[in-house]
């Protein structure tokens, strides 16, 4: 199977991309920011690269947003989020110093010895930024160590309350992970409010992202060292019900979480609203190798949050599934455009797509990617999800690099990169579906 377009999945234009920023439907059309590194398809100094769509599918690279360009980010413009205010886009991000450059790599800081400050810049078309003129550090890094700390405090996400605007920063104190509220009414002064964390819970808390969905708050963060297995990948994203009251930005965590996806592989998750007024949320595929040598990283398809009795449902967004309506009866007829699989999967029963085992038993979904992920031994290979109490039903999004795996419309998800996948599929009682536009 070739490569897949950006039609579904967003993928990175022969570079290096990992989390998505700026997330927001404006002015008629979904913008999707993330970070980038685009002289190579390895980490370095970040940049913002912009994609743009009007339905969530047919992604369009728009080239480099954001850049170094101030003393506040001069070592890399890292990640953030949007938000519209009459009529203008605004873009709030973690700008990073580094005070010590490698010098045999000027993008990668020496020894953790930089600082982070947030800022801000606008545009009024969604397209057009002045990185020389227009940025402001609106939060200078953080001197008082008992709030937050002044390396490792990034990743403002915004959004509008009932009479403020409110602002979510992933920090650490004394290797405990907390998120860090702050207030403002015009955008451009912020005020520290409150913070909250859990013991035991990562050392870091990453992307942290807020919202509500049928009438209830959800809480959505990637603690790192959290997993701690021995393997690579200690840092998951997590989401969770809470309490959070505005006018103190007091936020309760309870102990019961869920991770935003079973595969473990899916990284820094941010929200936004859909036309629809539907809580949409995309996250970072995070890849150990390159294809082809030439691109790493690319980005999940969007999809809804929802929540029903105490639960979080994410499941593919309705503009992606209508796209594939067009039956087929074997994978060479997709060509590079993906192909989904539906069907049901009852206890001791499995399906191997090209090499990649999916299977059911005592009520969990089992996942193995040990044929098709050869040479990364250090990450995991086998997943399962939590018991599953709905059904059977299996929604499988296939890509060249991608599997996802939609459990009864979003009861849980398991997603997991793969290498060399076959066009060859083992089961039964399964049906194929491709793209059409």
């Amino acid at each position: 199977m070739s490569d897949m377009d950006n039609s579904i999945h967003l993928k990175a234009p022969d570079c290096w991309v990992n989390d998505p920023n700026g997330f927001i439907c404006y002015k008629g059309e979904y913008h999707l920011f993330y970070q980038c590194f685009p002289y190579a398809p390895h980490w370095g100094r970040m940049h913002w690269g912009h994609a743009v769509s009007r339905d969530l599918t047919n992604w369009e690279h728009k080239g480099i947003a954001l850049y170094p360009s101030k003393t506040d980010d001069r070592s890399g413009c890292f990640s953030g989020s949007a938000v519209e205010h009459d009529g203008k886009m605004y873009l709030f991000y973690t700008g990073v110093n580094y005070a010590k450059e490698d010098p045999e790599n000027i993008n990668v800081c020496l020894n953790d010895e930089f600082s982070s400050a947030q800022l801000m810049i606008t545009s009024g078309d969604g397209y057009s930024f002045d990185n020389l003129n227009d940025k402001n550090t609106v939060i200078p890094p953080i001197e008082s160590p008992e709030i937050g700390c002044k390396q490792n405090t990034r990743d403002p996400k915004i959004w509008r309350g009932k009479n403020a605007w409110y602002m979510v920063l992933g920090s650490t104190v004394n290797q405990c992970g907390r998120m860090l509220f702050y207030r403002s009414y015009d955008l451009k002064s912020w005020e520290y409010i409150n913070f909250c964390e859990k013991e035991n819970f990562g050392w870091m808390w990453e992307c942290p992202d807020y919202f509500e969905t049928d009438g209830l708050k959800v809480a959505v963060f990637s603690p790192m060292g959290f997993l701690n297995d021995g393997k690579g990948y200690d840092s998951a994203a997590v989401c969770m019900l809470v309490d959070f009251d505005e006018s103190s930005c007091t936020m309760n965590l309870p102990d019961k979480y869920q991770f935003f996806d079973y595969g473990l592989d899916l990284y820094a998750p941010q929200s936004t609203m859909d036309e629809n007024g539907k809580r949409v949320i995309i996250a970072w595929v995070r890849m150990p190798e390159a294809v082809n040598g030439k691109w790493n990283g690319m980005f999940c398809i969007p999809r809804i949050a929802e929540v029903k009795n105490g639960h979080i449902y994410f499941r593919p967004h309705p503009n992606v599934t209508k796209r594939f309506s067009k039956k087929i009866t074997s994978v060479s007829e997709a060509g590079g455009s993906g192909y989904q699989i539906r069907m049901e999967l009852r206890n001791g029963e499995s399906i191997n797509i090209g090499g990649y085992v999916i299977s059911r038993e005592a009520d969990k979904i089992f996942t193995d990617r040990s044929a098709v992920f050869a040479g990364h031994d250090e990450i995991r290979c086998r997943f399962e999800t939590p018991v599953i109490k709905e059904g059977f039903y299996l929604e499988i999004y296939v890509d060249s690099n991608l599997i996802e795996v939609y459990i009864n419309h979003g009861e849980y998800v398991l997603s997991n990169v793969v290498y060399s996948l076959s066009d060859k599929i083992d089961g039964k009682d399964y049906e194929l579906y491709t793209t059409v536009d």
